[in-house]
């Protein structure tokens, strides 16, 4: 299942038009809104939190190495995404899930 999720996030990253990614990173509450919406499409679809996170930790990996921040905070994920090792990526992973979890 996780390499069918893997494909997934794979094929939606690439599949995200230039004004729509814009949009989604303009600022920080946009890309918020924007995982929470995926967050809650995925446990309505039955995904564990596991899987969330590996999806995540796909996003903040593709993110972190071919976007540029356009704000301090998603600069701040950035530079903690690329100073971590993976199990440190795997836990940011997770407390990004909480966070719009408890929006």
């Amino acid at each position: 299942m996780g390499n069918k999720i893997d494909e997934r996030v794979e094929n939606k990253l690439n599949s995200i038009g230039t004004e729509e990614k814009e949009e989604i990173l303009k600022n920080f509450s946009a890309f918020k809104s924007y995982l929470a919406g995926k967050v809650a499409a995925g446990e309505k679809m039955g995904l564990s939190e596991e899987v969330l996170a590996k999806a995540t930790e796909k996003v903040a990996g593709y993110l972190a190495k071919h976007e540029e921040p356009r704000n301090r905070e998603q600069h701040l994920l950035q530079e903690l995404w690329k100073n971590g090792d993976k199990e440190q990526q795997h836990a940011l992973s997770h407390m990004l899930l909480n966070m719009v979890k408890n929006e």
